[in-house]
């Protein structure tokens, strides 16, 4: 499959191509599927893998090439491995993993990835995320082990409930929101209890939103504008449109 006009885009904007294999899935709930991969040689090209990683995988749907953005899960460099997590619905992402079988290859591209934590590293972390970011807030709460965070998750389903949080208890808090009114609810019970967190310090704090592009704007410019975090100190980008 050809890539079409982004991947020349991408081309040219030095991205790196790579064939990933499965090697098997999991059903994790209904709604949310992980598939198993070797890697390609990525993670020997690039060194290794950071927090959050992702790549742009491609996937075919009417004859047209598509591409989306997935973190990294567990990437084992070593091994040339990695784990992809879906949140299920229709489209040509979804459709591919839930068919996904060992020895299916898929095509990817390594360009737009990167993340440092700030300097000085958090003291603590505000996270705040759904279905689509849990892969990327697992990998942020990996890398920061022991680190005091409050994470809000949307949830969408009943058995998001179920999701594979990985929270330590004596060190995380974890609201699950579920969606109303495009994102609403979540905007506001942020917003209700962000700045009495934050207290009447916020050098340590570092905030991280990842929901639809929307909520992400408009909780990104709350946490700038309103609380005036130093944009070091607050990391947003919108993972899906609703």
């Amino acid at each position: 499959m050809g890539h079409g006009w982004e991947g020349v885009v991408l081309k040219l904007m030095r991205g790196r191509d790579f064939t990933f294999t499965v090697t098997g899935a999991e059903q994790v709930t209904d709604t949310f599927r992980r598939v198993h991969l070797t890697d390609g040689g990525l993670l020997a090209a690039t060194g290794g893998a950071h927090p959050t990683m992702w790549v742009r995988v491609w996937f075919e749907q009417g004859g047209k090439p598509h591409q989306r953005g997935y973190t990294l899960v567990d990437p084992d460099p070593a091994a040339g491995t990695f784990s992809l997590e879906f949140a299920l619905h229709d489209g040509p992402a979804s459709n591919w993993a839930r068919g996904a079988k060992p020895g299916d290859t898929v095509d990817a591209t390594l360009q737009g990835t990167g993340f440092t934590l700030p300097e000085p590293k958090p003291g603590r972390l505000f996270v705040i995320g759904d279905a689509a970011s849990l892969p990327a807030v697992n990998s942020l709460l990996d890398a920061v082990p022991g680190t005091p965070a409050t994470v809000w998750f949307e949830t969408t389903h009943a058995s998001d409930e179920r999701l594979p949080f990985r929270v330590d208890p004596g060190h995380h808090t974890l609201h699950l929101v579920p969606r109303r009114d495009a994102g609403a609810r979540l905007v506001a019970e942020v917003k209700a209890a962000l700045p009495g967190l934050l207290g009447a310090g916020s050098s340590d704090a570092y905030v991280w939103i990842a929901c639809d592009t929307s909520t992400t704007r408009t909780l990104a410019a709350y946490a700038r504008k309103e609380l005036r975090l130093p944009r070091d100190r607050v990391h947003a980008l919108g993972y899906w449109r609703p």
